[in-house]
């Protein structure tokens, strides 16, 4: 007798996991193209507070790397798995990374933050310090 195969139904996804999803797919495509250098989909500006400025062009070089690279998301600095934040350590200084989902006037939170026709990114580069 031949096992045959048999899947199981799964069931629906979370409508919250899959918006979740798309957004942090988004956010990675923004931060990557700080090293990558190219007009992405996904339209938004970056702001380096003074203290970041204030280490150097060498460090902020190494610090758009960093973050463009970031890939070590946990529950714990990820908890909507959405990719809005990280942590990162350059030339032993620590650096948070922030990404706000605006409208497209850069006034109002989005409406529809998976949408990024409606959504502009704002990532922020900060000292802890600075928080």
């Amino acid at each position: 007798m031949a096992l045959q195969n048999i899947t199981t139904p799964q069931p629906s996804a979370d409508p919250e996991a899959i918006k979740a999803a798309i957004i942090a797919k988004q956010n990675n495509q923004f931060r990557a193209a700080l090293i990558l250098g190219i007009n992405t989909t996904v339209p938004g500006k970056v702001l380096i507070t003074p203290g970041v400025v204030a280490e150097g062009p060498t460090f902020l070089a190494m610090l758009q790397i960093a973050v463009a690279t970031f890939d070590t998301f946990t529950e714990d600095n990820d908890p909507y798995g959405d990719h809005t934040f990280g942590l990162v350590k350059v030339c032993e200084t620590q650096v948070y990374w922030k990404i706000d989902l605006y409208d497209e006037d850069y006034q109002f939170g989005s409406e529809e933050p998976e949408n990024p026709e409606k959504t502009r990114r704002v990532l922020t580069l900060l000292l802890p310090s600075e928080y």
